[in-house]
């Protein structure tokens, strides 16, 4: 997928001290949790590349939770170059609790107050806590309203949704004693819709790690040498050397109270929603997701669109998958029809957030692309992408395979269904009108292809020879979980929760009435 296209909002590591509760051996730091998280994060740093923080429990300080946090790559944020500087880092973050996070958001890019966790500092300590989280909140206007308006609270970044859950969380434990956590995330789940997994540390020792009744979000758990470690991705988990990774069921937690560990349903059980992008284009290749390999479903979404191809094939076809997440599905492509997979297109892996800033989107192409001129020119292109959302980018590199690589023709393969409806539970887009497959067409593909006559006049307007995208009734195939199962509502248009149903007919309403920007019911209090 390519600059423009969506990004999901961030990814959450937990770790924490359990003993033997967690086969912990002797020579385990029982106050080591902080060094675990850099780690974690650098794995799933492919959720979220624009800041990352950590918090940690430490009853032996006075300051019983420390927050580190800043913008920047995860290397950046931990010092991860400069070995003294990290020693001392964790040094002072030594505690046998710490959750972190690394963030993307459409909102508060360049302010650290966005970055996570978010720290609420209360003079009882079963109310100072320490949060961060993953996900949207679809009804965050009305909530946000009754926040401020009857219940008086004050929000200082009035559209953070961490801030709003932050408040809510906070709302539970507003009595003398402690509420249970499961009786307050059951009340958080009947008042919040939307998409969410969260950690939560309290500076009495608490750890929460939870996922929505849904399960849109992925949040995975497991244990290693005395640790309970937690995460948005298996990969975090796989690489600490974890065997046996479990998924957090939706609408459950895990809860550490007084150093023991127990697993709570706090909703429930009801219809799932995971949602079916992770495997198409955000996770990690190489995690694996409510029991799925993101691979294997990758490259059966390859298969499946190879087993659709109606090109003539002759020696002059290659196949030249997008890098790097359309690999596995170019590779499969190519596999099936017998064609080469061919790298015609290098990816400069040193091209980060950081790079000089350009609003020539050719110039970014190039920067961040290399067209190898020596392997495409002359060639029948078949170039194999996970997606198109707005399409303006894949159109520069279209002409640029072209113009610089010398492609004889680019025939664009996609991987996905057309996108045909906004994301309102994590993902950057919101609007019918920035979507490119809209344009075109008036409904979801969900069993069958686009008309020729469409997919050519799509073709033609990012100027390429042909198009074609998979149906929808392929990727549940592909992924190996029913359809009923996943979240699908940006290419079937039919959304898991009643609010996400409500914002679309206000995105619909906004894009017949010219209205741009972020949706958002426009007749909330």
């Amino acid at each position: 997928m390519l600059d423009n296209a969506m990004r999901d909002e961030c990814g959450i590591a937990v770790s924490a001290y359990l003993g033997h509760q967690a086969g912990g051996l002797e020579t385990a730091d029982p106050v080591d949790a902080a060094r675990m998280i850099p780690g974690m994060l650098l794995d799933i740093q492919n959720r979220g590349q624009l800041a990352a923080g950590i918090s940690t429990y430490n009853p032996e300080r006075r300051q019983l939770l420390r927050t580190h946090k800043e913008l920047g790559a995860v290397s950046e944020v931990f010092r991860l170059a400069d070995k003294v500087a990290y020693a001392e880092l964790m040094h002072r973050l030594a505690g046998p609790i710490a959750i972190g996070h690394t963030r993307y958001s459409t909102c508060g890019a360049d302010d650290v107050s966005y970055a996570q966790p978010l720290e609420r500092v209360h003079g009882k300590p079963f109310k100072w806590f320490s949060f961060c989280f993953n996900g949207n909140v679809a009804n965050h206007q009305a909530l946000a309203a009754k926040l401020v308006g009857d219940l008086g609270y004050h929000l200082t970044r009035p559209d953070s949704d961490t801030e709003l859950f932050m408040h809510y969380l906070a709302f539970q434990q507003r009595g003398q004693r402690k509420t249970s956590w499961r009786k307050a995330l059951g009340s958080i789940s009947r008042v919040i819709d939307g998409a969410w997994s969260l950690a939560l540390v309290t500076a009495e020792g608490d750890l929460v790690v939870a996922r929505d009744p849904a399960g849109i979000k992925p949040l995975c758990y497991g244990f290693h040498d005395g640790y309970l470690v937690a995460s948005s991705e298996s990969i975090a988990l796989q690489n600490l050397g974890v065997r046996e990774i479990h998924d957090v069921e939706p609408g459950s937690a895990l809860i550490i109270e007084r150093g023991n560990l127990r697993i709570e349903r706090f909703v429930p059980e009801r219809r799932t929603a995971h949602c079916f992008f992770e495997w198409v284009y955000f996770a990690n290749v190489a995690s694996t997701l409510e029991g799925r390999s993101v691979y294997a479903a990758r490259a059966q979404l390859g298969k499946a669109l190879a087993e659709m191809e109606t090109e003539s094939i002759t020696s002059d076809h290659i196949v030249v998958p997008v890098p790097d997440t359309s690999k596995a599905a170019g590779d499969a492509f190519a596999y099936t029809l017998h064609l080469p997979s061919i790298e015609g297109l290098v990816r400069n892996r040193y091209v980060g957030r950081t790079f000089i800033e350009t609003e020539d989107r050719a110039a970014k192409v190039r920067r961040k692309f290399v067209a190898l001129r020596g392997i495409l020119q002359g060639r029948k292109v078949f170039l194999v992408d996970d997606s198109i959302v707005r399409s303006t980018t894949l159109a520069y590199l279209i002409d640029y395979m072209r113009e610089e690589g010398g492609a004889a023709e680019v025939h664009v393969r996609i991987a996905c269904p057309p996108i045909m409806g906004p994301c309102f539970y994590g993902i950057d887009m919101s609007t019918v009108g920035e979507l490119f497959a809209p344009r075109f067409a008036s409904k979801p593909t969900l069993r069958g292809e686009l008309k020729a006559a469409t997919r050519q006049a799509m073709a033609d307007a990012i100027g390429a020879d042909s198009l074609n995208y998979l149906p929808v009734d392929r990727v549940p195939q592909a992924i190996g979980l029913p359809r009923k199962s996943l979240c699908m509502a940006c290419v079937t248009r039919k959304y898991p929760t009643p609010m996400g149903q409500e914002l679309f007919a206000q995105a619909q309403s906004n894009q017949e009435a010219g209205i741009g920007g972020r949706t958002t019911l426009l007749s909330a209090p």
